[in-house]
């Protein structure tokens, strides 16, 4: 007696190959057997003659590692399929954290989420015991932030480690490996984690490498140092030995648009010369990050207050404001405003005042009488310099799909899971949380014919599978883990916008997670069925 069968599925396994059809039986959390069950019995039996059944996508890149803490159901990203995430990218991990890092997070905590108890934690190990303390849906793979661990031993000093830091740096890292996660992340557009030089992060991700680890980088530059950036990042994989993966690939600013050319060709030279590199991506020609990032690194220095203080002073804001749009940019820094403008920046998280979200910086100026770049400043300053949330169209469209048909190219949203009630509604998500992986499958692969639709589940699951070392997940095999999504393969697709994100996919029939039924239909079940996955769990190189 099995615990569930579905009969009569069009099955797309996960490698890419045709699909078929054929039953699929479950036994608690694994899948027992796939085949002709016409015979077979079971505790549930659900017919989905002309749906699709595929392994449980899984989004290497996420933010969600604080929110899985508030709302551990993350609708954004199970309503989709997703059930198991990548977390700490881009260099900001939950943990590590110091005593000052804790104390700021329980404060921002309380602000935003009112009424709800705060975690408290200062490892890595400490930060699995409260996620599985508190519940999740999906499974959550960690990487550590180099952001992260530098705060804890430098703040938001810009200046080189010495070597007592590094050796305080290093020793997090190889404790945060040791707790389960899977490799260092860094963010190098982003303070503290930009004032890190190429041979200082080298040595961190070494610390990593007996562990198995793997480097994962927000790179440099994305817009007109693209190719020196990404050339770092290889060159710290190389000289770490580990395999590199470089987030959410791009081309940025209209200048650079047709660059996506050149980088493709760079990567595939490294995968010949024998580099272990792959990529990924969200289907969308806007990004999103924080306001502040589109200010020089040294207006940083010292942490948030510091940067108040300086766009208050009128002499040190028309420093900021020259090297903001500098054509030519400082010390190889470039602004993301450039080939962008103040029109194409939206603001979608403000919580100082509301009624701004979706709005330009350049309207919000006409609205308060004001230059763009002086209403820019004035957002940071009302906000106190804590984080006010954009999204900026600075992505050609030629250039993603170019990119999302390469076979390196993995699916990853950029996001932090969310939903569009409860306390972690606020403000205007990208939509990208809301329907990367459907958006790929929908409009990408079955109306625009990119690819197969079975080519848009491999970039999905398996590949991002064996790139984490899920050995039991990202396949539709008997001895896998039941993490499946049912579908309907003519239908499903995003519906949400720039103006209207928080919506849900159509197209999405059922979601199991470790074989427990999370979402069935447009109802998510409470089921939080999800694991911490930890390094020691998984199958990485040793």
């Amino acid at each position: 007696m099995y615990d569930l069968i579905i009969k009569r599925a069009r099955i797309m396994d996960g490698s890419g190959s045709a699909s078929y059809i054929a039953d699929v039986a479950v036994c608690g959390d694994t899948i027992a057997l796939i085949g002709d069950l016409s015979q077979a019995a079971a505790n549930e039996v659900i017919d989905a003659d002309g749906l699709c059944l595929a392994p449980g996508f899984i989004d290497l890149h996420t933010h969600s590692d604080g929110v899985i803490l508030v709302d551990g159901e993350v609708h954004s990203h199970i309503r989709q399929g997703v059930t198991s995430v990548g977390t700490g990218m881009c260099g900001g991990s939950a943990a590590p954290r110091n005593e000052e890092m804790e104390q700021n997070s329980t404060r921002l905590f309380g602000e935003f989420y009112p009424g709800i108890e705060p975690p408290k934690f200062r490892s890595v190990k400490e930060y699995f015991t409260e996620v599985e303390k508190r519940g999740v849906s999906q499974n959550t793979v960690f990487w550590v932030g180099q952001g992260s661990v530098r705060n804890c031993v430098m703040g938001f000093d810009s200046s080189p480690a010495d070597e007592n830091q590094l050796e305080a740096m290093k020793k997090l890292v190889v404790e945060a490996m040791e707790d389960g996660a899977i490799g260092v992340s860094t963010g190098l557009i982003y303070t503290p984690g930009v004032y890190a030089e190429e041979a200082e992060i080298i040595e961190l991700v070494k610390a990593s490498a007996p562990y198995g680890g793997i480097y994962c980088s927000h790179i440099r530059g994305e817009n007109d140092t693209v190719i020196e950036a990404i050339e770092e990042a290889l060159n710290i994989g190389k000289a770490a030995n580990v395999p590199v993966q470089i987030s959410h690939l791009k081309a940025m600013g209209s200048h650079m648009w047709g660059k996506s050319v050149d980088i493709l060709a760079r990567l595939e030279e490294a995968v010949r010369s024998g580099i272990d590199v792959t990529f990924d991506q969200y289907p969308f020609t806007a990004a999103a990050t924080g306001l502040d990032a589109a200010l020089p690194p040294w207006s940083h220095v010292g942490g948030k207050k510091k940067l108040v203080e300086r766009l208050q002073d009128p002499e040190t804001r028309a420093r900021i404001h020259a090297d903001v749009i500098n054509p030519d940019g400082i010390d190889g820094w470039y602004s993301i405003w450039k080939g962008v403008g103040w029109d194409n920046i939206m603001i979608v998280t403000f919580a100082a005042d509301t009624s701004l979200e979706g709005k330009s910086v350049a309207e919000i100026g006409g609205i308060w009488g004001m230059d763009p770049w002086d209403a820019c400043c004035e957002l940071l300053i009302r906000q106190g310099g804590d984080r006010v949330s954009i999204v900026y169209f600075s992505i050609g469209e030629e250039d993603m799909e170019r990119i999302m048909c390469h076979p390196l190219m993995m699916v990853g949203s950029d996001s932090s899971g969310t939903s569009n009630t409860g306390p972690t509604a606020r403000g205007k998500a990208h939509p990208r949380g809301y329907g990367s992986f459907v958006k790929v499958l929908g409009h990408f692969a079955r109306d625009r014919q990119l690819f197969s639709q079975e080519e848009a589940v491999r970039k999905m699951t398996s590949a991002p599978a064996l790139r984490m070392g899920m050995k039991d997940r990202g396949f539709i095999h008997p001895g896998k883990k039941a993490d499946m999504v049912l579908f309907d393969p003519q239908t499903v697709d995003a519906i949400g916008d720039y103006v209207n994100p928080s919506q849900f996919p159509v197209g999405i029939c059922k979601v199991w997670v470790n074989g427990v039924l999370t979402v069935d239909g447009d109802n998510h079940t409470g089921a939080k069925a999800g694991r911490v996955l930890r390094r020691q769990e998984l199958s990485l190189g040793s």
